[in-house]
């Protein structure tokens, strides 16, 4: 059963480049047909999607976040990386790493992880 664990400071100051790694066990991130995914969810607000890499290494980018967002992966530790810079307040939220099979719409989610923008 493939896992998913999200890693990566809680706090970050505004201005500041947001890092996260998820860690993926049970199943390699070169298996096709699947696709690494990064969601948000901000406080009251839907969830984001953020952006994908595919197990090819195709990268796929919301368009609204494109500009300052950068997703990659590294296949020796199994994990991929979300980078988002220049970030505010309006970047608090819950991240989650995530994979989908395919064209199949069910979503496999990490836990999450709470990140905060904030001096």
């Amino acid at each position: 059963q493939v896992q998913l664990q999200e890693s990566g400071p809680g706090l970050v100051k505004p201005s500041q480049t947001l890092s996260l790694t998820c860690t993926v066990s049970g199943g390699s991130i070169t298996t096709n047909p699947y696709y690494w995914t990064w969601i948000r969810q901000s406080p009251g607000k839907e969830l984001e999607w953020m952006g994908a890499i595919g197990s090819s290494g195709i990268i796929y980018y919301s368009p609204s976040l494109r500009s300052r967002t950068s997703i990659s992966r590294d296949t020796s530790k199994n994990q991929f990386t979300l980078q988002l810079e220049s970030v505010t307040p309006e970047d608090t939220a819950v991240y989650y790493c995530a994979y989908t099979r395919g064209a199949a719409t069910t979503v496999y989610w990490g836990q999450g992880t709470q990140v905060t923008v904030s001096s």
